[in-house]
């Protein structure tokens, strides 16, 4: 039986796609039968003006997935046992719904939290590390690399943890993560199982919670108040708790840091009970009064923190790095889930950040950030006191990187949405909190704002909104 093809040489498909797609479709609407014979490829070839090798590509395709048979010299056969097969025509494809990422690699819009001054990093210093460290690479560079982390940036973190933060920890300890959704992702696959039950802050980081939710972990929220992490409350509502995730430093969002005795119930109550605190210590380094807060792992005597830090806050978050430090009774376990998981992250990086800070760039960087943050800050609070007045409640706290703006009215995920559409990225306090009444408020980053002229602009932008 020969059927009759029209072929489009203006399509962008090539030829033998489409004689393959027409066979198909007339197998699928019955006008080759299962036995029906097919024309032979040099007849085909004839009629249709093709090169003989461009219908046996579309044939061989067709024999391979069992749409024809070929029988030597008796010719070649639709299969005489095939179902019917329904007709995979092309069609314009439908549009879907745009989907709204995290992180969508743009530049960051005004007031957007959770970012280092991008403006003020050092970019020729660090090409020039980069570079250097691309030129001096040997073969280590080359090979599938140490699933804990490059070594001699795990023992320079170990060595500033033990100067900064008061963490005494050993290389072996430190796992180098890409980002800490993945020392998260390397937590719950060591320590987690299905259903564990784990204190959460309310309000607490969105993303955290959406992390732990996904891993299986039932959150219990605990409220927060001037002091942190109220622990007696933890205890009223889930005494036997495997885990808690606490931002002792600078609670995020809030900003509060967790008091001296409540660290001290925390860590007695993990102890007496076996479970696991972890510790995100996000932007420690940034306090503008006063030394930084010593981290709660520093008086962890039990093994039962779990320390997580990142680079993305205080270089940029391009670099996709953070680090996890593990008891020391629990590092074999660690690694051997982090070789499963390969989450690695690219040699050079590693590298660059470890030259970085073994030859005291980071330290001289982090004390440069703290006087300008200080400075952006002040610039902020000044600008929005001149715009609102006592319509936003903002008390600043003694570090981060962001501010918090109470609402005396109005609903802040709506004018979270009008600040979106003009370009300034506030996000609103009521979508931390994982249930009960959330309080309304702006969550608004200070570090992108590079004069008290912008201030004023994006303050008095705000302001019209509301």
């Amino acid at each position: 039986m020969i059927v009759s093809f029209q072929l489009d040489h203006s399509q962008p498909a090539p030829i033998y796609r489409q004689l393959y797609q027409r066979f198909r479709e007339s197998i699928a609407d019955g006008r080759l039968r299962p036995g029906d014979r097919v024309p032979a490829v040099r007849a085909l070839a004839a009629e249709l003006n093709l090169a003989r090798g461009t219908v046996e590509a579309a044939y061989q395709l067709l024999i391979g997935e069992g749409y024809l048979i070929a029988r030597g010299a008796a010719g070649t056969f639709v299969t005489p046992q095939l179902a019917p097969v329904p007709s995979t025509t092309l069609r314009a494809p439908v549009a879907s719904p745009t989907y709204q990422a995290t992180h969508s690699g743009t530049l960051p819009l005004a007031l957007q939290m959770g970012l280092p001054a991008l403006d003020a990093f050092p970019r020729k210093l660090w090409t020039r590390l980069a570079g250097r460290q691309l030129r001096q690479t040997g073969l280590e560079g080359l090979v599938y690399p140490d699933p804990q982390g490059y070594a001699p940036l795990r023992s320079a973190i170990a060595s500033y943890l033990g100067i900064s933060r008061g963490i005494t920890c050993h290389p072996d300890q430190v796992f180098v993560c890409a980002g800490y959704r993945a020392c998260l992702d390397l937590i719950s696959h060591t320590l987690m199982r299905q259903g564990d039950t784990c204190w959460f802050e309310e309000p607490g980081y969105f993303m955290a919670r959406n992390a732990l939710l996904e891993a299986g972990a039932q959150l219990v929220p605990v409220p927060v108040d001037d002091q942190g992490l109220d622990v007696a409350q933890g205890i009223a509502r889930a005494p036997h708790a495997r885990f808690a995730v606490v931002t002792p430093t600078h609670q995020s969002p809030l900003g509060v840091s967790l008091s001296l005795p409540r660290r001290l119930a925390l860590l007695d109550w993990a102890n007496c009970e076996g479970s696991w605190i972890i510790e995100d210590d996000y932007d420690s380094e940034y306090r503008y009064q006063g030394k930084p807060l010593p981290a709660l792992k520093s008086l962890d005597q039990q093994g039962r923190v779990l320390y997580t830090g990142t680079f993305s806050k205080v270089l940029f978050p391009g670099l996709r790095l953070a680090y996890l430090v593990v008891p020391a009774e629990q590092s074999q376990a660690f690694a051997r889930q982090a070789d499963r998981l390969h989450n690695h992250c690219p040699h050079l990086l590693q590298a660059t950040v470890s030259a970085f800070l073994n030859e005291g760039h980071f330290g001289r960087h982090l004390k440069k950030m703290r006087t300008l943050y200080a400075r952006r800050r002040q610039w902020l609070v000044d600008a929005l006191h001149q715009q609102f007045g006592d319509r936003l409640k903002i008390n600043p706290q003694l570090g981060g990187m962001h501010l918090v703006a109470g609402l005396c009215e109005g609903d802040d995920s709506e004018l979270a949405q009008r600040a979106h559409a003009i370009g300034i990225a506030v996000e609103p306090l009521s979508q931390w909190y994982l249930e009960g009444k959330p309080r309304h408020g702006l969550v608004l980053g200070f570090t992108n704002i590079i004069s008290a002229e912008q201030a004023v602009v994006v303050a008095l932008r705000l302001a019209q909104i509301m």
